[in-house]
């Protein structure tokens, strides 16, 4: 079985795999993490694993997989199934390589944009050749409600709220609708950017707030949160190919 953990700015998700197959899935904090290992440790027999982050990784997981057969530390000189062309690609982090990892093992040769939704929005395009060139990244919806309130004197900080508004009639209205919206249009803006450089594309929409924004999307996309999770078990199957030939 594969242990797939990303660690993230917020949260931990550690899922674990049969081949291809999800099996168990996890979403910890520090505080409960230990718990969580100890749960997979009672219940699964553990042979491989990969972990991605883009923060710090706790002690936890480091002891953990120490007697782990086969454990990556996914990093830009991993074996990957697909050709990075990134300017830099030392800078590229690890969870848009799990994204475009996936997107080149559940969508073969197909022109594809991946959009996840998350601290951050990032927006990475591979080419039907799996051909990785790169994408954009800009503040995610919390952030930016953040900013608003960090960077004035007056307006209030405000937690991300699930609610349609039709215009902003207050000043916390004015600022869901705005932030909101300025999302949606900034998705939908470069969906069609890259539509006119890319025939056919199939557009992927993930991270942790996929759900808020799919349903506020016109575009046609698939929407999964669990995207750079099945990337990264693909990397890790991918890497075990090579060893075992």
């Amino acid at each position: 079985m594969n242990l797939v953990v990303d660690v993230g700015n917020t949260r931990i998700k550690l899922a674990v795999y049969e081949s291809n197959t999800l099996l168990e899935l996890f979403v910890a904090s520090k505080e409960t993490l230990k718990e969580c290992l100890e749960n997979i440790s009672k219940n699964h027999f553990i042979k491989h694993a990969i972990i991605a982050s883009v923060a710090e990784i706790p002690n936890e997981i480091s002891n953990y997989v120490e007697n782990i057969s086969t454990v990556i530390y996914l990093n830009p000189t991993t074996k990957i199934p697909f050709l990075n062309r990134y300017e830099t690609p030392a800078s590229l982090g690890v969870d848009r390589i799990a994204l475009v990892a996936a997107a080149v093992s559940q969508f073969p040769n197909q022109n594809i944009l991946v959009i996840d939704a998350g601290t951050c929005i990032t927006y990475d395009i591979v080419s039907d050749k799996k051909e990785y060139f790169g994408g954009a990244i800009s503040p995610g919806l919390e952030m930016r409600l953040k900013a608003l309130h960090t960077f004035t004197n007056k307006l209030p900080l405000l937690p991300l709220k699930d609610e349609k508004i039709s215009i902003g009639n207050n000043t916390k209205n004015s600022l869901y609708f705005g932030v909101i919206n300025g999302v949606v249009a900034e998705i939908e803006g470069f969906i069609t950017y890259f539509e006119k450089e890319n025939k056919n594309l199939t557009v992927v929409l993930t991270g942790g707030d996929t759900i808020f924004l799919a349903k506020r999307l016109k575009n046609s996309i698939f929407a999964n949160s669990n995207f750079l999770l099945e990337g990264l078990n693909s990397i890790l199957e991918y890497n075990l190919k090579f060893k075992n030939e």
